[in-house]
């Protein structure tokens, strides 16, 4: 029997597209020191739990790490991180963190090695230069069941200070990426940050299509990540997965509201509020 497992999830974009800041978000809390950034370390790999980090080094073998050095950790020499957070979210998926693809300090083996780990990927792409060539490039390497369960988010939309510009990029990312995602997302993830529970403020960044659409996300890969051990990365469609050997568990935790309960709120991420804007996907 296959054992159960969790959803991966990989958090991926350019340098500076906002990964961090995404991942701030969906966790409820900074998940490194200030002084630490994800895009300078190997893929950060964070489960739910307590458990003292650790670094797997490329030969499989492990090692202890302390979360306030984890800029002395070797990259090349690095396979994963593994961080363990109390985490909402963390209950019903993994998130994998990956440095910025087009960082010219960094080799990409150094993410590349991880792509067999992962079910789908939340892609962050700057709304000022939008699904650049070096983006588009990296994706074409993705097996189409990856991404038939992953999310493009145009992030600091808020950049786009005209209504045109907003049209204008939407429309040529849309065009451009037809049937390669799940979702298209326009959002700020700042402002998404600083709306706590305002539910206004919250509309107006863009994140609450995303965030539901996301938890639609986890409910289905739950499903198929049941069928095997490995990362949906190693298959090319789902007709390629072993049988089901198991009833799926529905993750309970970001169960939308019944509508007898019209007042309830996903639990993901924490601290924010249930939307009903119209989802915006590839097709």
């Amino acid at each position: 029997m296959t054992a159960q497992r969790k959803p991966r999830i990989a958090l991926m974009g350019e340098f500076s597209a906002g990964k961090s800041t995404l991942s701030n978000l969906l966790l409820g809390a900074r998940p490194l020191p200030e002084k630490v950034t994800a895009t300078r370390l190997s893929p950060v790999w964070m489960s739910h739990g307590t458990d003292a980090p650790y670094r797997v080094d490329v030969d499989g073998s492990t090692e202890p790490v302390s979360i306030d050095q984890l800029i002395n950790v070797p990259v090349h020499e690095t396979r994963v991180i593994r961080l363990f957070l109390e985490s909402d979210i963390l209950d019903v998926c993994d998130l994998i963190d990956f440095p910025g693809i087009s960082d010219p300090n960094m080799s990409s083996t150094v993410w590349e090695r991880v792509l067999t780990e992962v079910d789908a990927v939340i892609w962050c792409t700057h709304a000022t230069q939008a699904w650049r060539q070096s983006e588009s490039a990296v994706w074409d390497t993705i097996p189409q069941l990856v991404r038939d369960n992953s999310i493009l988010l145009i992030t600091r939309f808020d950049k786009l200070t005209t209504e045109n510009d907003r049209r204008r990029v939407l429309k040529r990312v849309m065009r451009e990426t037809k049937g390669q995602f799940a979702g298209t997302f326009p959002i700020s993830l700042i402002q998404a940050l600083q709306a706590g529970d305002d539910p206004d403020k919250w509309d107006a960044s863009g994140a609450g299509p995303f965030v539901n659409h996301l938890i639609d996300m986890i409910q289905r890969l739950s499903e198929l990540a049941a069928r095997t051990p490995e990362g949906l990365y190693n298959y090319a469609n789902v007709t390629q997965l072993p049988a089901p050997v198991m009833a799926p568990v529905t993750p309970r935790r970001v169960m939308r509201p019944t509508e007898s309960d019209q007042t309830a709120k996903p639990r993901l991420p924490a601290n924010t509020a249930a939307f009903t804007d119209p989802i915006i996907r590839s097709s």
